[in-house]
């Protein structure tokens, strides 16, 4: 005698949601396991051993952390990155609030405007370098040299990469151009949601403008301007490609960043244990400034 199955019977693993889930996300867990999760293991690993190329590599311990702590290029490539990292994530942020502001209030007549300062966001970091290289050339066919003389200021034509004084605060110009635009989007569609009574109630008070934008508009767009800070941070921390196409670290190793001193002592010193020790330097400095992002993401998905 057949016994019909019951609806609620057991079923094979693979029918249930977390299961489909599972088989579905598989390709994508394999393919993160692979790019990022071993190669953070092995650079890790790494940092422990003298590996100098094709030698083998030579248990140190904490021996390159140490050396690092002790190098006077580390040191100075890492109150680099500090600068570069605060510089280029309050230019790019508080040109790209301003802007927001801007837009939010004449959307229509920005529009074109604001389209044409975030594709600047989306154009590759090298691509962008090189229209830099040629606005920073030394000699009169350099555009800003080019536009100095043109106004008069001949005077004041300057190998801009070329000098230890400029060449940082040139790259920090550049690289702040190419990241308004994540700010600018994320900080319009903030203030966008702002009621427009809460402005004309303000106004209506007799608010003055720089009240309406301490108590009204940056604490309103606040969640906006807060993602917009963090991705700036993460994104000037990784930078390497502009500062490889506009100065290669130099001159005399002033725009030098960690992660540029990483590249230098692995690809062309090939020591490839201490430039892992910096690389793990540098990931914790990104790790320890994505932990405010992640409380906030976890508490607004709570």
């Amino acid at each position: 005698m057949r016994h019909k199955a019951e609806p609620g019977g057991r079923r094979g693993w693979y029918s249930t949601d977390g299961g489909a889930a599972l088989v579905l996300l598989a390709p994508m867990i394999v393919l993160f396991a692979c790019s990022v999760v071993y190669p953070l293991i092995e650079t890790i690993r790494l940092s422990f051993y003298d590996a100098r190329g094709l030698g083998i590599p030579r248990w140190v311990g904490f021996r390159n952390y140490t050396a690092l702590a002790s190098d006077p290029n580390f040191r100075s490539a890492l109150f680099t990155t500090l600068i570069w990292t605060f510089a280029t994530t309050i230019l790019s942020v508080g040109i790209g609030w301003g802007l927001a502001v801007l837009c939010a209030f004449a959307p229509r007549a920005t529009s074109p405007f604001r389209l044409m300062i975030f594709s600047a966001y989306g154009i590759a970091e090298a691509v962008s370098g090189f229209i830099w290289l040629g606005i920073y050339r030394p000699d009169d066919s350099g555009l800003l040299n080019a536009i100095l003389g043109a106004i008069g200021l001949s005077d004041f034509h300057h190998a801009w990469l070329g000098d230890t004084s400029t060449a940082l605060w040139g790259i920090i110009v550049a690289y702040a151009w190419t990241q308004v635009g994540l700010p600018l989007m994320t900080c319009f569609a903030a203030v966008r949601t702002i009621p427009r009574t809460i402005f004309e109630a303000a106004y209506i008070d007799g608010a003055r403008p720089i009240s309406v934008m301490r108590h009204i508009l940056v604490p309103l767009s606040l969640p906006g301007l807060a993602v917009a800070v963090f991705i700036n941070l993460l994104n000037s921390l990784r930078a390497f490609d502009m500062i490889f196409v506009l100065t290669g670290g130099g001159p005399a190793r002033s725009t030098e960043t960690v992660g540029y001193f990483m590249y230098r002592e692995s690809m062309l010193q090939f020591k490839l244990g201490y430039g892992a020790a910096a690389t793990v330097i540098l990931l914790l400095g990104v790790f320890i400034v994505s932990i405010p992002l992640l409380r906030q993401r976890t508490a607004e998905a709570k």
